[in-house]
């Protein structure tokens, strides 16, 4: 009952628009109905190899993101919060049990197709997270057209599938705010300053609906929830003010849903602003153990304590938060707040 409720704020919040479900577009066959042959990009055919059941289920995604997607063993580590180094290994081991096991690099039964498709969206989310996180103000052009033209893919190959559905409009909505993350001269600004009037209104309308989409398939998971997250900070451009209360209901379902560190991280970011940044501060300490190296908490952490005005904290905190990062224009964020706490 719970879980359905949260369903109906997650709902109420992503129909800002009137676009119609069109039953035959948006609702169409399953995994089950898929042909594999019929996949148009050979990289997701791969990428579901990837997943296959002889591979350690951990490192399907990563292997998807190196071998197939090209992206580097640090860059997966860092995405992932785990050392390069303990990745590389990890990838080393599962191209040797590909090897050993002579595992063959051909397109899976569809009947197979219901369990690897998780891994395939968690990949090409992660293309998109990895490319969002090292693009600087030169936003490269992958992070417009690779991550979120796979996703489409996966939509038309699956436009049943309600991840499939709700990552995509996680990438749309996404998107959507790049002409405001970067100001004039290059530096990042923080979403709750961004000028709502540059941000992209087809994008927002595309990832609407396909949020919508989501909505009469009755599976809810990760990317709809994270992709209602954005909804409802893009509801800003017509509200003027964001819903943090909505805000925090959904990021307590996503973590019934799908707990993760970054996702607690958020969670606690939004707490401080409804009950204020020491209740966030509090919630950060909750998890301080499984944070060492997790640059976006002591990101947080650097914010939270410079509005309690604990200066000194403040600033070791936001030395940490920069030297877990190597984002030239977040470092720079970061400094210019560093220097504001002084």
């Amino acid at each position: 009952m719970a879980r359905n409720r949260q369903r109906d704020r997650w709902k109420s919040a992503s129909h800002r628009t009137s676009v119609e479900i069109d039953p035959g577009r948006d609702c169409g066959a399953h995994l089950d109905a898929i042909d594999p042959d019929a996949i148009p990009d050979r990289r997701l055919a791969l990428m579901l190899v990837c997943a296959h059941p002889a591979i350690n289920p951990a490192v399907h995604t990563p292997l998807m993101l190196n071998t197939v997607l090209g992206f580097t063993a640090e860059q997966i580590g860092r995405a992932f919060a785990i050392p390069s180094k303990t990745l590389a290994a990890r990838l080393v081991r599962a191209k040797r049990r590909i090897k050993d096991a002579r595992i063959p690099f051909r397109i899976p039964d569809r009947d197979v197709l219901p369990g690897r498709m998780p891994a395939v969206l968690e990949a090409v989310y992660g293309a998109h997270a990895i490319d969002w996180h090292s693009s600087g103000a030169e936003v490269r052009e992958s992070l417009t057209t690779e991550s979120s033209y796979l996703a489409q893919t996966l939509v038309d190959v699956a436009p049943g599938d309600a991840e499939a559905l709700g990552l995509a409009a996680l990438i749309c909505l996404s998107n959507a705010r790049l002409p405001a993350r970067f100001d004039t001269v290059g530096n990042l600004v923080p979403l709750p300053e961004q000028d709502v009037a540059l941000w992209d209104g087809a994008l927002i309308d595309r990832g609407i609906e396909l949020l919508r989409a989501a909505h009469p398939l009755g599976d809810l998971g990760r990317f709809q929830l994270e992709a209602a997250m954005q909804a409802v900070h893009i509801a800003r451009r017509d509200t003027g003010a964001t819903d943090w209360p909505t805000l925090r209901e959904l990021h307590q379902t996503l973590d019934a849903v799908a707990p993760s560190l970054g996702g607690t991280v958020a969670s606690a970011v939004v707490t401080a602003e409804i009950d204020g940044p020491a209740a966030g501060l509090a919630l950060l300490d909750a998890i301080s153990d499984e944070t060492t190296h997790f640059q976006p908490a002591w990101s947080a952490r650097a914010h939270l304590l410079d509005r309690l005005g604990r200066r000194e904290d403040a600033i070791a905190a936001f030395d940490k938060a920069i030297s877990l990062t190597t984002d030239p224009a977040e470092r720079r964020h970061l400094a210019r707040r560093r220097e504001g706490s002084t």
